[in-house]
């Protein structure tokens, strides 16, 4: 039988997913000798045997790799080319009669190979098994974790995957401990995390220590209080859910006073009596990201435990009157075995919400979050684990079988995406404004970041900052171009420009859609819906309701919505009632008579003082610059519906109008498609009118604000279908923020594939802002490569 000797290298998100511990499995039941390690961001390894024992051994370093990996490739390479420590030369893979996981040692190549950081992963259900057996030495010790489950990106500081590299270098382990680690048959073997009460962190309340500490804080919650937890990214702020009491103090103190709460459930079971949960929605639940899932609740009694629950999401079940706030629920089940400790010691649902003030980043320094939540909470339950990393927890939602990403951030962040066309030099995405992330890319992948928030906050843009730099050393990118959003008031823009990298702006909307066609792999034209907010358009306008049509290196505008004047600018963001009344008196005139007094009931309960300002702003075009967006018509419509007249965070007005709908069935509203130039526009003021009449009319809230989603979604089919007609792409990108609301994504598809065309949306990029600075590498990337092809 032939024997052979090879070299071999495995890229991919390969460190901190117990890969050498399988790789070491892997030939010692195929009888093989070698060696492997952690090299750079990679594995390197030699294998000697039988030569179909070796090539057996490539085939199912890919196939039977562990939960956690991602391998992206595996190279077959000579022996010389190997440098790691203690090789020895080519002979070295025959000289031992075993197969060793070798000490981890920096880049052997200049440059060096492609650099994955792994995300954190939930507890597994052997550590959970472990976690409540009393016989077992880890009963009830918090930071259980093995090769499978636990903290990585929030402890890694850099790579090679090490502990000597983490925080947990703090901690010697004990000789149980280190065992366990040099132990093939373990599934601890190399797992860099491992500890135990005798040598890991410790909880921490006050003066108390371990278990006490632990009863200490249940004891808080259980009589009303709030608690700061350190958990894996971040401080979290806990209370009882069941509680309107505790959730009500908590909305006080942390500003937030209608945005929904995460709440955290103990197990499946009680989900499914709080949100209806299907299959897709189910896997999202129990994925090792467990990230925040945001599901349909039940309809629940007044003044029961779970009706404050749906409190919670922003809900007040407590009054005579219907209260709409928000369609979702936002469950998830607990991360880490402190989490799990919590839930089955209160038994009860939790709010689990980031430790912060309201728009400032969650807290990961001890001293500093003392300092932050010391006027929220009651108490704080730490430990002595260095967070490494701020990652708050993602958020994700399912429409049918779809998923979205609506936060992405830990247990997801920061994995690759992949890029095509590849980025000729290393490059940097600045984002957005809101819901900001970067991305960093190289050749073939993009490093997308986790969520930072709304940069205006100064503790925020800081953070910003401190993660371009940590991305930066722990991917081993170094950028020499930055892609960036147009507008000058952007501070991502302003960062972007005083860089000393080449600059290339990419247009708001162009960014979202090719976000979405960056992820599915679209090399040629698409049409792109790109429904938002605002962003600054190429013609100095505000853009947010737009097609175009596109590919990753440019775009022409073919379809939008009809601008109405944003009366105060930003502070016709902030308060619906401002933008109705810009829309009633200032609506770009398409054909629909303009009738304020048809929206009487509206008029007269806006203070009279404020109507004729607004008016006389819009008549002499003070202040009120003109905006094209989707997302400030749902304002517009909630605001005539008496839902919302002033946001207290972003999205709220959409969020209640969703809310309102529910599974309402519901003739459309009337809808207008017209001319304009070389575009077609949707005049949204006919479907305003229509609105108004059928409100007058008596016609019930849920029934009109469905009626409004389905007016929209025609009215984009109708866009859709003129543009297809004057030649183009039959595939379909939808994005922007707007998006995240199910009911409008569930119909525009609907509508767009009766029309026989390709819907796409993307699924591990957020459809929001948070997916802005992927498709700005996207971008720049083709466009770079395309200069590199000519010169």
């Amino acid at each position: 039988m032939t024997h052979v000797t090879r070299g071999f290298v495995v890229h991919g998100t390969v460190q901190g997913v117990g890969f050498r511990p399988f790789a070491h499995r892997l030939a010692g039941e195929l009888r093989l000798t070698g060696w492997v390690a952690n090299v750079d961001g990679h594995v390197e390894g030699a294998v000697a045997g039988p030569a179909d024992a070796v090539v057996e051994f490539g085939r199912r370093l890919r196939a039977d790799a562990p939960v956690l990996a991602r391998v992206r490739e595996v190279i077959w390479t000579p022996l010389d080319a190997l440098r790691t420590p203690g090789s020895g030369g080519s002979g070295d893979a025959t000289a031992s009669q075993a197969f060793a996981v070798r000490r981890s040692s920096p880049a052997s190549r200049t440059p060096p190979a492609p650099r994955e950081v792994p995300p954190d992963a939930a507890i597994c259900a052997a550590c959970l098994r472990e976690l409540f057996a009393p016989e077992d030495r880890r009963y009830r010790y918090p930071f259980v974790n093995c090769t499978d489950c636990g903290p990585r990106a929030t402890i890694i500081e850099d790579l090679p995957y090490d502990r000597i590299r983490t925080t947990m270098r703090r901690f010697p382990m004990c000789a149980d401990c280190a065992a366990e680690y040099a132990d093939p048959r373990d599934r601890r073997f190399h797992a860099e995390p491992v500890a135990c009460p005798a040598c890991g962190p410790t909880l921490a309340w006050d003066d108390l220590r371990g278990e006490r500490a632990l009863k200490a804080a249940v004891g808080v919650v259980a009589g009303g209080g709030i608690v700061a937890v350190k958990g894996l990214g971040g401080y979290q702020l806990v209370c009882d859910a069941t509680d309107p009491a505790a959730v009500a103090e908590l909305r006080r103190r942390k500003r937030r006073p209608v945005k929904p709460f995460a709440v955290m459930v103990r197990d499946l079971c009680t989900a499914g009596r709080l949100a209806r949960v299907n299959s897709t929605e189910l896997a999202l639940l129990t994925s090792p990201a467990r990230p925040v899932v945001l599901l349909s609740p039940r309809r629940v009694r007044r003044g029961g435990a779970l009706a404050a629950v749906t409190c919670a999401s922003g809900r007040d079940t407590s009054g005579p009157g219907p209260s709409f706030g928000t369609s979702c629920l936002g469950l998830f089940l607990p991360t880490t075995g402190l989490h799990h400790l919590l839930a089955r010691e209160l038994d009860r649902p939790l709010v689990v919400t980031s430790g912060n003030l309201s728009d400032e980043p969650i807290a990961i320094d001890d001293t500093a979050a003392r300092n932050a939540l010391a006027g929220v909470a009651d108490g704080f339950l730490t430990h002595d684990r260095p967070i490494r990393a701020r990652y708050d927890d993602s958020v994700l939602l399912a429409a049918g079988r779809l998923q979205l990403t609506v936060r992405r951030a830990r247990g997801l962040a920061p994995v690759p995406l992949p890029l095509a066309p590849e980025a000729p030099v290393p490059l940097v995405g600045a984002g957005a404004q809101l819901k900001h992330t970067l991305t960093l890319a190289e050749a073939s992948r993009a490093h997308l970041g986790p969520h930072h928030g709304d940069l205006a906050d100064a503790a925020t843009y800081e953070a910003f900052e401190g993660g371009y730099v940590d991305l930066c050393r722990l991917t081993g990118i170094t950028p020499r171009a930055v892609a960036h959003d147009p507008h000058p008031g952007y501070l991502s823009t302003q960062w972007a420009l005083a860089q000393p990298l080449r600059p290339v702006p990419v247009q708001h909307h162009h960014a979202h859609v090719a976000a979405c066609a960056a992820e599915h792999g679209l090399r040629g034209p698409f049409l792109g819906v790109a429904y938002d907010g605002l962003g600054l358009g190429d013609d100095g306008t505000l853009w947010g309701g737009e097609v175009l049509v596109a590919d990753l290196r440019s775009y022409r505008r073919v379809a939008r919505f009809a601008t109405a004047p944003l009366p105060g600018g930003d502070a016709a963001v902030r308060h619906p009632c401002r933008m109705a009344l810009g829309h009633l008196f200032g609506a770009e005139p398409l054909g629909t008579p303009s009738r304020p007094e048809a929206a009487r009931a509206f008029l007269g309960r806006i203070d009279p003082r404020q109507t004729e300002v607004v008016r006389a702003m819009v008549e002499r075009g003070v202040n009120c610059p003109r905006a094209s967006s989707a997302g400030r018509l749902f304002d517009t419509a909630a605001a005539l519906l008496g839902l919302v007249d002033t946001n207290s965070y972003e999205g709220e007005a959409a969020a209640a109008l969703e809310a309102a709908a529910g599974r309402t069935r519901a003739a459309p509203l009337r809808h207008h498609v017209v001319r304009v130039g070389d575009l077609w526009v949707y005049d949204s003021a006919a479907t305003l009118a229509d609105l108004l009449e059928r409100q007058a009319s008596g016609e019930p809230v849920p029934r009109l604000a469905a009626a409004f989603h389905h007016a929209l979604a025609a009215a984009t089919a109708e866009l859709v279908a003129r543009a297809v007609e004057e030649g183009a792409p039959r595939r379909v990108c939808l994005s922007g923020g707007c998006f995240v609301n199910v009911l409008l994504l569930t119909q525009v598809r609907r509508h767009l594939r009766a029309l026989g065309l390709r819907v796409l949306v993307g699924r591990e990029v957020p459809v929001g802002d948070g997916g802005i600075s992927y498709g700005q590498a996207a971008v720049a990337a083709a466009r770079l490569a395309d200069e590199h092809k000519k010169g």
